[in-house]
């Protein structure tokens, strides 16, 4: 796991500017600051609509219904002025009937009035002009027309009684109009307070929206200033950075969160020079490596030549000359001489094997000629034709199944095969002759093959043994070899990407072998 960018418990730098505060801080004291000024707006706002209302309720449900009141008011005043004076020139009871209802309208309209006015500011000096015009038309009642009503009618108006009559209504008429000019005053007085209540609920809701609009752009300015500009600004740093300047250093300015986030951002992109530093001088020495491994191989290949040529030539010279001493002094040596000269010839042989043997596996990955895609069936015919004076000599019976093509190296893979049979029959039982079966599986994206006979076997505990290189199990002149096929078979199939392992399971005396399990990577064509 690889060590955190910014360490636990590392100091940050010193906040600077809007860089003390946080964006919850921020828009906490912002929230609260436009909840205040939209409450007060509606609330200033509320009261207008609410005192124009008043205002209106003022005009519409009182001042107006009392101008109304005023001219029923008069025309009963006037009615009753003219039921008497018909009374007192006709007579009948239907004019004191129009004289009583007149009196009643008079006494309702103005009680209505006195209860409309006492609603309204300023009322009280028109209620004032009122009480003088009800006192009048009582004075006129009392004096006048109330004892003509208890009288018998038809009789007429002496000239004396006419003028007082007339002076008396004429001063009960008087006040109507210092009271009509008192509620139309009021009247006035009413619209322009309804007006300015109207105007001021206008201005009020236009100064809450003109408040509402502000706050938007405000609240939209603030996080332009506190998100939008450091965010946009990070990532065009961010972006040069990933376009490849990784020496330029990135300086937001903005709320304590980008701070922090262009703060580790940073340290990533120092975290990614240092590692590129090391990436390029990791590079440097493997390409060095490289080369110091280059130069081996071609060591090695010379190596190789020098061994295929110069080493096995004088071998071919020891064994020549020393099978044309057999040949020529033969029948002058004894038995023992021949037996040293038989040991001198076997080991020059043996020694031109194995290097024959060690030429193969160095050759393994270097001289090669890859194939996309190989019949494993031509590869297991080829390798079985090789083998043919061996399967003919040991009465061997070998199964192949179907098997699949893979890409690979011709030559090699018959090599692997090759050595596999061979192995099982050289390790046969004396006297049984010997059974291979070679299968396959396809097991996720590889095939698994197997190669399982009825030899000697292997105990399970040499199961590792057994692929490394010089290691045997038994005695040379037991079974012939140089104890490098299996180490070969391996290097074989680890250059193809697969791997090769012995059966981990003991067979027992009944049932003795070996089986061999390698996988090779399923080709293109066969997924």
């Amino acid at each position: 796991m690889a060590p955190p960018v910014v360490p636990e418990g590392a100091e940050l730098p010193a906040p600077q500017g809007i860089g003390r505060l946080r964006l919850v801080q921020i828009y906490r004291v912002g929230s609260l600051v436009l909840g205040v000024l939209l409450l007060a707006a509606f609330a200033v706002a509320g009261t207008a609509l609410y005192e124009s209302g008043k205002a209106r309720e003022t005009l519409v449900d009182r001042v107006d219904p009392v101008a109304l009141e005023q001219y029923k008011l008069s025309s009963a005043i006037a009615a009753q002025d003219t039921a008497i004076r018909r009374y007192t020139e006709e007579g009948g009871a239907d004019r004191i009937t129009e004289y009583r209802r007149a009196v009643a309208q008079e006494a309702a309209s103005a009680a209505t009035m006195r209860r409309l006015l006492s609603q309204v500011p300023d009322g009280g000096r028109v209620i004032v002009l009122l009480d003088r015009v009800t006192a009048g038309s009582r004075e006129w009642r009392a004096r006048f027309a109330d004892p003509i009503a208890a009288g018998r009618g038809g009789e007429g108006l002496s000239g004396g009684q006419s003028r007082q009559a007339g002076g008396l209504f004429d001063r009960a008429r008087g006040g109507m109009t210092p009271l009509q000019s008192g509620i139309t005053t009021l009247h006035d007085h009413a619209s322009a307070r309804l007006r300015a209540r109207a105007n001021a609920a206008l201005w009020s809701v236009g100064a809450a929206l003109l408040i509402a609009a502000l706050a938007v752009v405000a609240l939209a300015l603030v996080i332009r200033r506190t998100v939008v500009r450091p965010v946009a600004s990070l990532g065009a740093q961010v972006r040069e950075v990933a376009q490849g300047d990784f020496a330029h250093r990135l300086d937001v300015s903005g709320p304590a969160e980008i701070n922090e986030l262009a703060m580790i951002i940073d340290a990533m992109r120092r975290r990614i020079i240092e590692e590129w530093r090391t990436s390029t001088e990791r590079a440097a020495l493997l390409d060095e490596q490289a080369g110091e491994l280059r130069r081996s191989n071609a060591e090695l290949e010379q190596f190789a030549y020098v061994a295929s040529h110069d080493l096995q030539e004088p071998l071919r010279k020891v064994a020549s000359f020393c099978q044309m001493l057999e040949r020529r002094y033969g029948d002058q040596l004894d038995e023992r001489g021949r037996q040293y000269i038989q040991f001198a010839v076997d080991g020059a042989k043996r020694m031109q094997a194995l290097i024959n043997d060690l030429l193969g596996f160095s050759r393994v990955g270097r001289m090669s000629r890859p194939e996309d895609a190989i019949d494993l069936n031509e590869v297991a015919a080829q390798a079985l034709d090789n083998l043919g004076s061996l399967i003919e000599e040991t009465d061997a019976r070998v199964e192949v199944a179907d098997l699949p093509v893979v890409p690979g190296e011709r030559t090699q893979l018959t090599q692997l095969f090759q050595n596999l049979v061979g192995n099982a029959l050289k390790f046969r039982r004396p006297g049984v002759a010997p059974r291979v079966a070679i299968g396959v599986r396809r097991e996720g994206d590889e095939w698994q093959f197997t190669c399982a006979d009825n030899g000697i076997g292997v105990e399970p505990r040499y199961a590792d043994r057994i692929f490394l290189i010089f290691q045997r199990l038994h005695p040379r002149d037991e079974y012939t070899g140089t104890g490098i096929g299996l180490a070969l078979c391996k290097k074989i199939v680890e250059y193809h990407g697969g791997r090769i392992w012995l059966a981990g399971e003991e067979r027992g005396e009944d049932d003795p072998g070996t089986t061999f399990h390698w996988t090779l990577p399923i080709g293109d064509d066969d997924e």
